[in-house]
């Protein structure tokens, strides 16, 4: 039908052409967010591309769903202030003679964001959580770049060197600042390597000099070395799984229903529901007026979607702290945002019907 076709090729080279346009627009601030924490020194530089993709998978379920929205909002829109609305509706078909043709288009992205939501969602969050914290819980020389000023993960040692390998984990032109509640040390060394000792990790210093002042009566002592141990304690990388709900597999938060759990589980599906109520509320909200120039709705429907997603991310935290279930939210939130959805297209098909009494009879006046 010439109906269907025509809609549906509009819809797919809308939906097209705002998912590159708002997907450009994320990754981009999601790159310069991560070069900023890889230059900070919170993740390793070489994993800058991995831990980008992982954020980029995270948003990409909110980026689809919102592609899709703006797309059918702008599609039908446009058919208002074309007047190819008009002609439909003198021909008989109703608002919601558009579900069809729009939900074939919408389907394949909604079958893509239901799998990133509940399979490729926990599994992004856990890889990057593993990146973050093996990183994190490297040898403090093992994070120490040649030539650039690195501090320990406590806060209380400061490394520089001016040469490193990092195949045999040498250095050479070795400078430790330390500083603790009772004294400030610098150490230098020509040369150092690790060692390791059964469980334990040491940094031996060769060849250099320790300075060291107490803090509370002054006093400084310069000691000279032939080699000197540190101990550097590097701590076994846990499961992301056993810290946070987000990286738990959809499953397991079903088998384990606890209030937290719970409140992650509610956030999926509520993105996925969410999705597919914002494709049924976009057909009602795209109507416009012909006769104005302004294109009011387009803002009136994306105010909609921010309230509708602040809503999911309420209902998680209405779960997580144990005010509400995950039937009545679920109830609450997506299905009042379905019933609101047919209810708008009902009026939009039958406004007259709630139209003052008074400008009822000004317009049979006329």
């Amino acid at each position: 039908m010439l109906f269907d076709s025509t809609l549906r090729k509009e819809l797919a080279r809308g939906f097209g052409a705002t998912l590159v346009v708002i997907l450009t627009i994320v990754i981009t601030m999601m790159l310069i967010r991560v070069l900023g924490q890889a230059a900070s020194g919170a993740v390793a530089p070489a994993d800058v591309v991995l831990l980008m993709g992982y954020t980029v998978l995270s948003h990409l379920p909110t980026i689809l769903a919102l592609s899709l929205f703006i797309a059918i909002v702008v599609t039908l829109g446009r058919m208002y202030r074309d007047s190819e609305m008009a002609i439909w509706f003198s021909s008989g078909l109703a608002l919601t003679r558009f579900i069809a043709p729009v939900l074939r288009v919408s389907w394949p992205v909604l079958l893509v964001v239901a799998i990133l939501v509940l399979v490729v969602w926990p599994w992004g969050n856990r890889s990057s959580a593993e990146l973050r914290e093996r990183y994190e819980q490297r040898s403090d020389l093992s994070r120490v770049t040649p030539g650039v000023f690195q501090t320990s993960r406590d806060g209380r040692r400061v490394f520089f060197i001016e040469k490193g390998s990092d195949e045999s984990m040498n250095a050479r032109g070795v400078f430790v600042l330390s500083n603790d509640e009772h004294a400030e040390a610098l150490t230098s060394a020509r040369s150092a390597h690790v060692e390791n000792v059964g469980t334990d990790r040491f940094l031996v210093l060769d060849n250099g000099q320790r300075n060291q002042a107490d803090r509370e009566s002054g006093e400084r002592t310069l000691a000279h070395f032939a080699r000197y141990h540190v101990l550097v304690g590097e701590q076994q990388v846990q499961s992301a799984a056993n810290r946070s709900p987000k990286t738990i597999r959809t499953l397991d938060l079903v088998r384990t229903p606890t209030a937290r759990n719970q409140g992650e589980l509610i956030w999926r599906l509520g993105l996925l529901f969410g999705a597919v109520n914002l494709v049924l509320l976009a057909i009602g909200l795209a109507a416009i007026n012909p006769r104005r120039a302004t294109n009011w709705n387009l803002l009136f429907a994306l105010l909609g979607f921010v309230v509708y997603y602040n809503l999911i991310n309420l209902s998680q935290a209405w779960v997580s702290v144990g005010r509400f279930a995950l039937g009545p939210s679920l109830a609450l939130v997506h299905g009042g945002a379905f019933v609101l959805a047919f209810t708008l297209m009902w009026w939009r098909d039958h406004g007259a019907v709630w139209r003052p009494f008074w400008v009822r009879r000004a317009a049979r006046a006329q």
